[in-house]
């Protein structure tokens, strides 16, 4: 939980509250987007995933069951086995729930 290292999707932005050029968001503010959009997925299969203090995710299902996820590539596998099936980003039902929103 102390001193983990930086995984490669954290890397967007910069971190001195100046901005990223290019993207016109902090590192904080990429984060938080990146939450967002995994969000709009996760709802489909009863989950939210909210960052926890720039450093590590929580992932919690309807029931208030939760964990602690490194970093947004591991969200997926647990995500899985807290919903108790396959997170297919293909699936038509999620593709339109998608573009519902």
């Amino acid at each position: 939980m102390f001193g983990a290292e930086a995984h490669w999707t954290d890397a967007a932005g910069q971190d001195t509250g100046s901005g990223d050029p290019a993207s016109g968001r902090t590192r904080r503010q990429a984060r938080l987007y990146r939450v967002a959009l995994a969000n709009k997925v996760l709802k489909h299969y009863g989950l939210t995933l909210a960052d926890w203090d720039g450093t590590y995710f929580v992932l919690a299902n309807r029931t208030g069951r939760s964990e602690i996820v490194d970093h947004l590539a591991a969200v997926w596998p647990v995500a899985e086995r807290m919903a108790g099936r396959a997170c297919d980003p293909l699936d038509p039902a999620l593709i339109a729930a998608v573009e519902r929103e």
